[in-house]
Protein backbone atom coordinates (compact mmCIF):
# COMPACT_ATOMS: atom_id res chain seq x y z
CA UNK A 1 0.00 0.00 0.00
CA UNK A 2 1.39 3.40 -0.82
CA UNK A 3 2.32 5.90 1.58
CA UNK A 4 1.97 9.28 0.61
CA UNK A 5 3.60 11.54 3.01
CA UNK A 6 6.66 9.10 2.75
CA UNK A 7 6.73 9.92 -1.05
CA UNK A 8 6.91 13.88 0.24
CA UNK A 9 9.03 13.11 2.83
CA UNK A 10 11.35 11.87 0.89
CA UNK A 11 11.42 14.52 -2.08
CA UNK A 12 11.98 17.10 0.54
CA UNK A 13 15.42 15.02 1.62
CA UNK A 14 16.37 15.56 -2.15
CA UNK A 15 16.69 19.40 -2.15
CA UNK A 16 18.24 21.88 -0.10
CA UNK A 17 17.07 25.10 0.09
CA UNK A 18 19.47 27.75 0.99
CA UNK A 19 19.34 31.37 1.53
CA UNK A 20 21.27 34.68 2.22
CA UNK A 21 20.33 37.50 3.56
CA UNK A 22 21.78 40.59 4.79
CA UNK A 23 19.40 42.18 7.27
CA UNK A 24 20.59 45.54 7.01
CA UNK A 25 21.38 46.56 10.81
CA UNK A 26 20.26 43.73 13.05
CA UNK A 27 16.81 44.09 11.12
CA UNK A 28 16.30 47.61 12.95
CA UNK A 29 16.89 50.19 9.49
CA UNK A 30 13.03 49.43 9.12
CA UNK A 31 10.14 49.57 11.05
CA UNK A 32 9.15 46.09 12.55
CA UNK A 33 12.36 44.81 10.49
CA UNK A 34 12.82 41.60 12.76
CA UNK A 35 9.14 40.99 12.14
CA UNK A 36 9.49 41.43 8.65
CA UNK A 37 12.27 38.96 9.17
CA UNK A 38 10.68 36.06 10.39
CA UNK A 39 7.69 36.44 7.98
CA UNK A 40 10.26 36.22 4.90
CA UNK A 41 11.59 32.94 6.32
CA UNK A 42 8.25 31.59 7.31
CA UNK A 43 7.25 32.34 3.26
CA UNK A 44 10.13 31.44 1.58
CA UNK A 45 11.05 28.38 4.06
CA UNK A 46 14.73 27.86 3.44
CA UNK A 47 16.21 25.00 4.97
CA UNK A 48 19.62 26.75 5.86
CA UNK A 49 19.65 30.81 5.95
CA UNK A 50 22.48 32.42 6.43
CA UNK A 51 22.39 36.35 7.73
CA UNK A 52 25.13 39.40 7.15
CA UNK A 53 24.57 42.50 9.52
CA UNK A 54 23.14 40.12 12.43
CA UNK A 55 25.18 40.67 15.73
CA UNK A 56 23.58 38.04 18.19
CA UNK A 57 23.13 40.32 20.96
CA UNK A 58 19.55 40.85 22.90
CA UNK A 59 19.65 44.44 22.06
CA UNK A 60 20.18 43.30 18.27
CA UNK A 61 19.72 40.00 15.88
CA UNK A 62 19.00 37.96 18.75
CA UNK A 63 19.03 34.20 17.62
CA UNK A 64 17.07 32.75 20.45
CA UNK A 65 14.31 34.92 19.82
CA UNK A 66 14.34 34.54 16.12
CA UNK A 67 14.09 30.85 16.89
CA UNK A 68 11.16 30.84 19.27
CA UNK A 69 9.22 33.30 16.93
CA UNK A 70 9.77 31.38 13.89
CA UNK A 71 9.04 28.09 15.90
CA UNK A 72 5.33 30.06 17.12
CA UNK A 73 5.13 29.85 13.09
CA UNK A 74 5.53 26.45 12.76
CA UNK A 75 8.55 26.74 12.03
CA UNK A 76 11.85 24.37 13.87
CA UNK A 77 14.94 25.73 12.94
CA UNK A 78 18.63 25.01 15.04
CA UNK A 79 21.53 27.25 15.61
CA UNK A 80 24.19 28.20 18.64
CA UNK A 81 24.47 31.88 17.43
CA UNK A 82 27.95 33.02 16.96
CA UNK A 83 29.44 36.36 18.23
CA UNK A 84 30.49 38.19 14.66
CA UNK A 85 27.95 39.67 12.39
CA UNK A 86 27.36 36.43 10.34
CA UNK A 87 24.84 33.91 11.79
CA UNK A 88 22.84 30.85 10.34
CA UNK A 89 20.03 28.83 11.32
CA UNK A 90 19.35 25.16 9.98
CA UNK A 91 16.07 22.93 9.86
CA UNK A 92 18.99 20.41 10.12
CA UNK A 93 21.13 19.60 13.23
CA UNK A 94 24.04 21.76 14.14
CA UNK A 95 27.27 19.66 14.44
CA UNK A 96 29.39 22.12 15.21
CA UNK A 97 30.47 26.21 14.63
CA UNK A 98 33.65 28.08 14.83
CA UNK A 99 34.95 31.09 13.55
CA UNK A 100 37.84 31.03 11.14
CA UNK A 101 37.90 34.80 10.46
CA UNK A 102 37.45 37.27 12.93
CA UNK A 103 38.51 41.23 11.27
CA UNK A 104 35.83 43.45 10.80
CA UNK A 105 32.54 41.51 10.64
CA UNK A 106 33.99 37.75 10.53
CA UNK A 107 33.35 34.72 8.71
CA UNK A 108 32.39 31.47 10.14
CA UNK A 109 32.30 27.76 10.03
CA UNK A 110 28.91 25.70 10.88
CA UNK A 111 28.52 21.89 10.59
CA UNK A 112 25.15 20.30 9.50
CA UNK A 113 24.31 16.76 9.70
CA UNK A 114 21.94 16.96 6.43
CA UNK A 115 19.77 13.05 6.21
CA UNK A 116 23.14 11.82 7.44
CA UNK A 117 25.56 13.88 4.87
CA UNK A 118 27.74 15.98 6.31
CA UNK A 119 27.11 19.68 5.10
CA UNK A 120 30.03 22.41 5.85
CA UNK A 121 28.63 26.04 5.42
CA UNK A 122 30.97 29.16 5.38
CA UNK A 123 29.16 32.17 6.59
CA UNK A 124 31.17 35.75 5.32
CA UNK A 125 30.41 39.23 5.85
CA UNK A 126 32.92 41.47 4.01
CA UNK A 127 34.79 44.15 4.79
CA UNK A 128 32.38 46.97 3.16
CA UNK A 129 35.58 49.49 2.83
CA UNK A 130 37.55 50.14 -0.66
CA UNK A 131 33.67 49.16 -2.40
CA UNK A 132 36.15 50.19 -5.55
CA UNK A 133 33.09 48.75 -8.44
CA UNK A 134 31.85 52.21 -7.68
CA UNK A 135 35.25 53.85 -9.34
CA UNK A 136 33.45 52.94 -13.04
CA UNK A 137 30.66 54.84 -12.32
CA UNK A 138 32.09 57.81 -11.19
CA UNK A 139 32.34 57.85 -6.75
CA UNK A 140 34.79 57.38 -4.72
CA UNK A 141 34.90 53.51 -3.05
CA UNK A 142 36.25 54.80 0.24
CA UNK A 143 34.18 58.14 1.02
CA UNK A 144 31.35 57.43 -1.40
CA UNK A 145 31.45 60.74 -2.80
CA UNK A 146 31.79 61.80 -6.45
CA UNK A 147 35.35 62.02 -8.53
CA UNK A 148 36.44 63.93 -11.37
CA UNK A 149 35.67 61.65 -13.95
CA UNK A 150 34.76 57.19 -13.83
CA UNK A 151 38.47 55.36 -13.42
CA UNK A 152 38.11 52.50 -16.30
CA UNK A 153 41.56 51.05 -15.79
CA UNK A 154 41.72 47.64 -14.64
CA UNK A 155 44.97 47.80 -13.07
CA UNK A 156 43.95 51.18 -10.78
CA UNK A 157 40.71 49.47 -10.24
CA UNK A 158 41.74 46.46 -8.96
CA UNK A 159 44.78 48.06 -6.80
CA UNK A 160 42.00 50.27 -4.97
CA UNK A 161 40.13 47.21 -4.39
CA UNK A 162 42.73 44.98 -3.07
CA UNK A 163 43.36 47.46 0.21
CA UNK A 164 40.20 46.20 1.38
CA UNK A 165 40.54 42.78 3.83
CA UNK A 166 38.59 40.78 1.29
CA UNK A 167 40.91 38.95 -0.37
CA UNK A 168 42.75 37.82 2.92
CA UNK A 169 39.27 36.84 4.26
CA UNK A 170 38.62 34.50 1.00
CA UNK A 171 41.94 33.13 1.52
CA UNK A 172 41.64 32.11 5.01
CA UNK A 173 38.09 30.69 4.03
CA UNK A 174 39.31 28.95 1.30
CA UNK A 175 42.20 27.31 3.47
CA UNK A 176 40.33 26.23 5.75
CA UNK A 177 37.57 24.51 3.52
CA UNK A 178 40.61 22.66 2.02
CA UNK A 179 40.99 20.51 5.34
CA UNK A 180 37.58 19.91 5.50
CA UNK A 181 35.85 16.37 4.56
CA UNK A 182 32.46 16.76 3.63
CA UNK A 183 29.75 15.68 1.33
CA UNK A 184 28.66 19.29 0.12
CA UNK A 185 30.71 22.92 1.09
CA UNK A 186 28.97 25.99 1.35
CA UNK A 187 29.66 29.31 1.36
CA UNK A 188 27.46 32.67 1.39
CA UNK A 189 27.26 36.14 2.40
CA UNK A 190 27.47 40.33 1.40
CA UNK A 191 31.08 40.00 -0.16
CA UNK A 192 30.91 43.59 -0.71
CA UNK A 193 32.61 43.01 -3.89
CA UNK A 194 31.25 41.68 -7.61
CA UNK A 195 31.99 39.04 -9.19
CA UNK A 196 34.37 38.84 -12.00
CA UNK A 197 31.45 36.53 -13.92
CA UNK A 198 29.51 39.99 -13.72
CA UNK A 199 32.11 42.42 -15.25
CA UNK A 200 33.28 41.01 -18.39
CA UNK A 201 32.86 42.12 -22.64
CA UNK A 202 29.53 41.55 -22.14
CA UNK A 203 28.57 43.87 -19.61
CA UNK A 204 31.32 46.63 -20.35
CA UNK A 205 28.36 48.94 -21.60
CA UNK A 206 25.76 48.40 -19.22
CA UNK A 207 24.97 49.45 -15.46
CA UNK A 208 27.65 51.98 -15.91
CA UNK A 209 30.87 49.79 -15.84
CA UNK A 210 31.74 52.50 -18.39
CA UNK A 211 33.98 49.92 -20.62
CA UNK A 212 35.36 48.44 -17.67
CA UNK A 213 36.38 44.28 -17.35
CA UNK A 214 36.94 44.00 -13.91
CA UNK A 215 38.91 40.41 -12.53
CA UNK A 216 37.68 40.79 -8.84
CA UNK A 217 39.65 39.30 -6.76
CA UNK A 218 37.42 37.05 -4.24
CA UNK A 219 35.50 35.40 -7.12
CA UNK A 220 38.54 34.87 -9.05
CA UNK A 221 40.22 33.37 -5.54
CA UNK A 222 37.65 31.08 -5.19
CA UNK A 223 37.01 30.08 -9.04
CA UNK A 224 40.69 28.89 -8.96
CA UNK A 225 40.26 26.81 -5.63
CA UNK A 226 37.40 25.09 -7.21
CA UNK A 227 34.07 27.33 -5.91
CA UNK A 228 31.60 27.72 -7.94
CA UNK A 229 29.27 30.60 -8.40
CA UNK A 230 25.62 28.83 -7.98
CA UNK A 231 23.58 31.31 -9.27
CA UNK A 232 25.80 31.62 -12.33
CA UNK A 233 26.26 27.85 -12.39
CA UNK A 234 22.40 28.34 -13.24
CA UNK A 235 22.08 31.24 -15.27
CA UNK A 236 25.56 31.99 -16.84
CA UNK A 237 24.78 35.02 -18.75
CA UNK A 238 24.73 38.19 -16.69
CA UNK A 239 22.82 40.03 -19.15
CA UNK A 240 20.06 37.83 -18.93
CA UNK A 241 20.12 36.96 -15.65
CA UNK A 242 22.29 39.92 -13.85
CA UNK A 243 20.64 38.93 -10.54
CA UNK A 244 21.52 42.40 -8.72
CA UNK A 245 21.20 42.04 -5.35
CA UNK A 246 22.14 45.85 -4.20
CA UNK A 247 20.57 48.03 -3.73
CA UNK A 248 17.21 47.07 -3.50
CA UNK A 249 14.43 48.83 -3.60
CA UNK A 250 12.15 49.40 -0.30
CA UNK A 251 8.83 50.63 -0.39
CA UNK A 252 9.11 51.80 3.17
CA UNK A 253 12.59 53.94 3.47
CA UNK A 254 12.97 57.03 1.27
CA UNK A 255 14.87 56.67 -2.01
CA UNK A 256 17.83 58.70 -0.28
CA UNK A 257 18.40 56.26 2.64
CA UNK A 258 18.92 53.76 -0.14
CA UNK A 259 21.23 54.36 -2.70
CA UNK A 260 25.30 55.63 -1.97
CA UNK A 261 25.79 56.73 -5.64
CA UNK A 262 23.01 58.87 -6.39
CA UNK A 263 23.96 59.83 -9.79
CA UNK A 264 24.91 56.42 -10.98
CA UNK A 265 23.41 53.69 -11.77
CA UNK A 266 24.90 51.17 -8.80
CA UNK A 267 23.31 47.97 -9.35
CA UNK A 268 25.66 45.18 -8.44
CA UNK A 269 24.88 40.99 -7.36
CA UNK A 270 26.94 41.03 -4.28
CA UNK A 271 25.04 38.90 -2.14
CA UNK A 272 26.27 34.70 -3.20
CA UNK A 273 25.90 31.52 -2.74
CA UNK A 274 28.89 29.97 -3.54
CA UNK A 275 29.67 25.82 -3.58
CA UNK A 276 32.26 22.89 -4.44
CA UNK A 277 30.97 20.58 -6.95
CA UNK A 278 29.75 17.22 -6.59
CA UNK A 279 28.41 14.81 -8.82
CA UNK A 280 25.66 14.42 -5.92
CA UNK A 281 24.74 17.82 -5.92
CA UNK A 282 23.38 20.01 -8.60
CA UNK A 283 21.54 23.36 -8.48
CA UNK A 284 17.70 23.07 -9.38
CA UNK A 285 16.63 26.37 -8.97
CA UNK A 286 18.11 29.91 -8.32
CA UNK A 287 15.82 32.67 -6.97
CA UNK A 288 16.51 36.47 -6.00
CA UNK A 289 14.60 37.15 -2.92
CA UNK A 290 12.90 40.44 -2.31
CA UNK A 291 11.39 43.41 -4.13
CA UNK A 292 11.44 43.39 -8.24
CA UNK A 293 12.62 46.38 -8.53
CA UNK A 294 15.66 48.54 -7.58
CA UNK A 295 17.22 51.51 -7.10
CA UNK A 296 18.99 53.55 -10.51
CA UNK A 297 20.06 57.15 -10.31
CA UNK A 298 17.59 57.62 -7.42
CA UNK A 299 14.61 56.63 -9.18
CA UNK A 300 12.68 53.31 -8.21
CA UNK A 301 12.76 50.84 -11.30
CA UNK A 302 11.06 48.31 -12.27
CA UNK A 303 14.07 45.02 -13.19
CA UNK A 304 12.79 43.79 -16.37
CA UNK A 305 15.27 40.56 -16.49
CA UNK A 306 14.35 37.05 -17.08
CA UNK A 307 15.79 36.59 -13.37
CA UNK A 308 13.18 34.65 -11.44
CA UNK A 309 11.91 36.69 -8.03
CA UNK A 310 10.69 35.97 -5.44
CA UNK A 311 8.79 38.85 -4.10
CA UNK A 312 8.09 39.57 -0.31
CA UNK A 313 4.44 39.50 0.72
CA UNK A 314 4.58 42.48 3.18
CA UNK A 315 7.36 44.14 4.63
CA UNK A 316 10.64 43.95 2.86
CA UNK A 317 13.17 44.43 5.88
CA UNK A 318 16.47 45.47 4.13
CA UNK A 319 18.68 46.93 1.50
CA UNK A 320 20.06 43.88 -0.42
CA UNK A 321 17.94 41.58 -1.62
CA UNK A 322 18.21 37.58 -0.73
CA UNK A 323 19.91 34.53 -3.06
CA UNK A 324 18.09 31.29 -2.71
CA UNK A 325 19.55 28.51 -4.13
CA UNK A 326 17.61 25.18 -4.03
CA UNK A 327 20.20 22.03 -4.52
CA UNK A 328 18.90 18.52 -5.56
CA UNK A 329 20.65 15.58 -4.10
Amino acid sequence: MGCASCTSREEKHRELAVMHLNVWMEAKAVENGFSAVVDEIVRVDPDIVMFSEAHNREDAFYIPALLDSLRARGKVYNAQGGDRDVQLISKYPVVGQTTVWDEHNGAMRTTLDVDAKKVVVYTAHLDYTHYECYMPRGYSGTTWKKIDAPVTDTDSVMAANDLSLRDEAIRVIIDDARKQQADLILLGGDFNEPSHLDWGESTAELWDHNGAVVPWTCSSLLYEAGFRDAYREKYPDPVTHPGFTFPSDNPSKPVEKLTWAPDADERDRIDFIYYIPSPEWVVGEAIVVGPQSSIVRSERVPEETMDIFSVPAGTWPTDHKGVLIKFRY
